[in-house]
């Protein structure tokens, strides 16, 4: 193929367990996913899912075992950090049913949807798109992705974050609103999903500021943790 400039390469994420690399097409997130973040973000109830989505390239790889650094964005003086269970589509398809959902899952990992929250606020105040609060450079760091024939029990794991070694966010996987399976459905009617598709599934209360030299520690039951610091 003649192209006008060499293509960037693939965005991919490590398998646990093996050699193999996951190739990421999209990266999706739900909004307000937990009722205690929903509440602490001024709502309430079983309101119906949302989503937005950052670019493929925002994935910042934590490798196991290293405290990876976590670039601090411009233009905001308000980062947030935001704790989540990511799901790895393995099938796509469209129109899932709920039932047939868990068949189109590879596995999961823990993940961040970090935030430049004081930039997502401005432009909902004014009701304008908040992609420049979600979707900028290194907003979306992973870890290494499980299997799902490896990771246990995921809907019931616990999912944590410490910053400074203080505990910030601490619930479990069963406090979803919708959960992973009613969420694949929901965005499957939207969008086809297709191989390589990450999903952020929400994130639980605790949401709060880093700063440059605060290190961040995610932890999900059954998957590798991830450990970074903002520089």
């Amino acid at each position: 193929m003649n192209t006008v400039f060499s293509p960037a390469p693939s965005v991919t994420v490590p398998v646990v367990g093996t050699s193999a690399q996951f190739p990421v097409h999209r990266i999706y997130c739900v909004g307000r996913n937990y009722v205690d973040h929903a509440q602490e973000m001024g709502h309430s109830g079983r309101e119906p899912p949302f989503f937005f989505m950052k670019p493929a390239d925002a994935v910042l790889l934590a490798a196991p075992g290293s405290l990876t650094p976590l670039p601090y964005p411009s233009l905001t003086k308000n980062l947030h950090h935001e704790i989540e269970l990511v799901v790895a589509i393995g099938t796509g398809g469209k129109n899932i049913p709920v039932e047939q959902a868990e068949n189109h899952i590879f596995g999961y990992a823990v993940g961040l949807d970090m935030t430049r929250r004081d930039l997502q606020n401005e432009m909902k105040a004014q009701g304008r798109p908040w992609c420049i609060g979600k979707g900028f450079d290194y907003s979306a760091p992973i870890g290494p992705i499980t299997p799902k024939e490896a990771a246990g029990d995921i809907t019931h794991a616990a999912i944590s974050l410490q910053v400074n070694q203080a505990i910030r966010q601490n619930s479990t996987v069963e406090q979803l609103i919708w959960t992973i399976a009613e969420t694949i459905c929901q965005l499957s009617a939207a969008w086809e999903l297709q191989p390589g598709d990450l999903i952020y599934t929400g994130t639980p209360a605790g949401v709060g500021a880093v700063v440059p030299g605060d290190t961040l520690k995610g932890s999900i039951s059954g998957l590798t943790d991830i450990e970074l610091k903002v520089v």
